[in-house]
C-alpha cells in the first residue's frame, strides 16, 4: 500500500540524511525501500533524497538548504484582466445583479443583443472570453461589486370565511407544474409600514410550469378591484388560465370569484391556513419582483397606481424575457444530508417556447415582441419610473392621505384597448 502525500514528505525528511551518508550498496537498499513505498520513479526519488535537507554554502555566511516539498511559484497572467471584468459588471448590473448559475446562460444571449444596440463596447477578444465564462468565475470576479440587502415585510391576509368550505384546499404537491395555465396568485400591500386607511394592492400571479408572471395594482384590496384585476391577468397570460390558487383572503374567497371561476371552468383552490408554502411560487415572487423594484413606501391614490401599473408593465418585459431562474429537479435526502439538483436557468420566456401546449401562433407573436426588447433601456425605465414612485411616495405622519381612484378612472381600464396580451 503507497503512502499519502504527507506520509511521503515524512518519510523523505527521515531518509534524505541516512542517504546521504550510507555507502553505495546501502544507497541502493534504502532507495528501493523508497521508491516502493511512496511510488516515485527510481531517478527522481534519487535525487529527492540527495537533495532533501542538503546544505551548500553559496557565499561566506550565505547557506541554502534543499527541500522537496517546495514548489517553484509560476508566474501566470490573469486570463479575465480588468477590461473583462468591467463588461462583466456591466451587464451584471442590466441583469439586475444575478447570481453566477443564472447568468451564465443568459451571457451568450444577451451580450450580442446590447453589442447590436449599442449598450456594450468591447473588442472581439473580451467578448469571447465573457460569453464563454462560467457561473463560479462571474461569482468570483464579481465578488467586490455585490452587496446583499434583505428587508421582511408582514402579512395583511384577513381569512374570508364565505364559501371557504366549499373551495378545496390544494398543497403545493398536488397540481401538474408540467402544463402552464395552473396560477398562484397573492397580494402585496403597499402600505408603508401603517395598515391605517386604504392604499395601493399589486395583484401577483406566477404560472407553476414557466414562471411567467404579471403584475396589476389595484386601488385598494376591495373585491371588486381585485375580481377585475384577475380578469386582465387573465387576458395578458400567453395561454389559457386553467387554475387558480389563492390565500384564504376575503378579497379571493368570495360568491363572485367562485362563480366565475365556475362558468368558465377554472379549477379555484386555496391554499391552507397559516401555510404559506402551499403559495411558495408567487409568495417568491412577492418580494423578487414586487418588492424589489417597487419597494416598501405607502402609495394611495389614482397617480400612484397609475405609476405602480407602468412600473409593473416595465418589470413584466424585463423578467418574463430576460429574468432566468432555476427549477428543483431532485431532492434527495442522506441521513440529514439533503442534496438538491436544479435544472439550466431559463427565463420564463424560454420554458414557455419550450413547452408542447402553447400554440406555434402565440409563440411567434413572443418571439416577435422579445426581437424588439433591449434589457438595457427596460433597466432605464424601471429607474425612471422608480424615482417617480419616490415623490409619490405618502408620508405616515405628513398630509392627510390621498384618496383611492373611483372604479371608471381605474388606470388600467382607462388604457386597457392598448395594452398587450402577451
Amino acid at each position: 500500500m503507497r503512502l499519502t502525500m504527507h506520509e511521503r514528505k515524512t518519510v523523505t525528511k527521515a531518509l534524505s540524511a541516512q542517504y546521504r551518508r550510507a555507502r553505495k550498496k546501502e544507497k541502493g537498499d534504502i532507495l528501493d525501500t523508497f521508491v516502493e513505498s511512496t511510488g516515485y520513479n527510481r531517478v527522481y526519488a534519487a535525487r529527492v533524497l540527495r537533495g532533501h535537507g542538503k546544505r551548500v554554502e553559496v557565499k561566506p555566511g550565505i547557506v541554502l538548504e534543499g527541500d522537496a516539498n517546495a514548489k517553484a511559484k509560476r508566474e501566470r497572467e490573469a486570463e479575465y484582466g480588468p477590461t473583462v471584468v468591467k463588461a462583466l459588471t456591466k451587464v451584471w448590473k442590466i441583469m439586475d445583479c444575478l447570481c453566477g448559475k443564472r447568468l451564465a446562460p443568459m451571457l451568450p444571449e444577451v451580450v450580442p443583443r446590447l453589442v447590436s444596440r449599442g449598450e456594450l463596447k468591447a473588442s472581439k477578444s473580451v467578448l469571447a472570453k465573457l460569453m464563454r465564462m462560467s457561473a463560479s468565475t462571474i461569482d468570483r470576479l464579481l465578488a467586490p461589486e455585490r452587496k446583499k440587502q434583505r428587508v421582511k415585510g408582514r402579512s395583511q391576509t384577513k381569512p374570508g370565511t364565505l364559501l371557504k368550505q366549499q373551495i378545496p384546499v390544494r398543497t403545493f404537491s398536488q397540481w401538474d407544474d408540467a402544463r402552464p395555465g395552473f396560477v398562484e396568485v397573492d397580494l402585496v400591500g403597499h402600505d408603508g409600514g401603517s395598515t391605517a386607511g386604504e392604499y395601493c394592492q399589486s395583484l401577483d400571479a406566477t404560472d407553476i410550469a414557466t414562471g411567467w408572471s404579471e403584475q396589476i395594482a389595484v386601488p385598494t384590496k376591495a373585491q371588486c378591484w381585485v375580481f377585475e384585476a384577475i380578469q386582465e391577468m387573465r387576458r395578458r397570460l400567453p395561454f389559457a388560465l386553467l387554475g387558480l390558487d389563492s390565500d384564504n383572503g376575503g378579497e379571493f374567497i368570495n360568491q363572485h370569484l367562485a362563480g366565475y371561476c365556475a362558468e368558465e371552468e377554472i379549477t379555484f383552490t386555496r391554499s391552507r391556513p397559516g401555510r404559506k408554502n402551499d403559495n411558495c411560487y408567487v409568495e417568491q415572487k412577492n418580494w423578487s419582483i414586487v418588492r424589489r423594484y417597487a419597494g416598501y413606501g405607502r402609495f394611495e391614490g389614482q397617480e400612484a397606481c397609475t405609476v405602480l401599473n407602468e412600473l409593473h408593465v416595465v418589470t413584466h418585459d424585463y423578467v418574463n424575457f430576460f429574468m432566468p431562474s432555476m427549477k428543483l429537479v431532485e431532492k434527495v435526502r442522506d441521513g440529514a444530508r439533503v442534496t438538491k439538483r436544479y435544472d439550466k436557468a431559463q427565463t420564463p420566456y424560454q420554458r414557455v417556447m419550450a413547452s408542447p401546449h402553447i400554440d406555434s401562433a402565440t409563440k411567434q407573436r413572443l418571439t416577435a415582441h422579445y426581437a424588439t426588447l433591449n434589457p438595457a433601456a427596460l433597466k432605464r425605465g424601471i429607474e425612471r419610473l422608480q424615482k417617480q414612485l419616490v415623490k409619490l411616495t405618502v408620508r405616515l405622519h405628513g398630509e392627510a392621505p390621498v384618496r383611492p381612484a373611483p372604479a371608471a378612472d381605474h388606470p388600467w381600464r382607462r388604457k386597457a384597448g392598448k395594452r398587450k396580451t402577451g
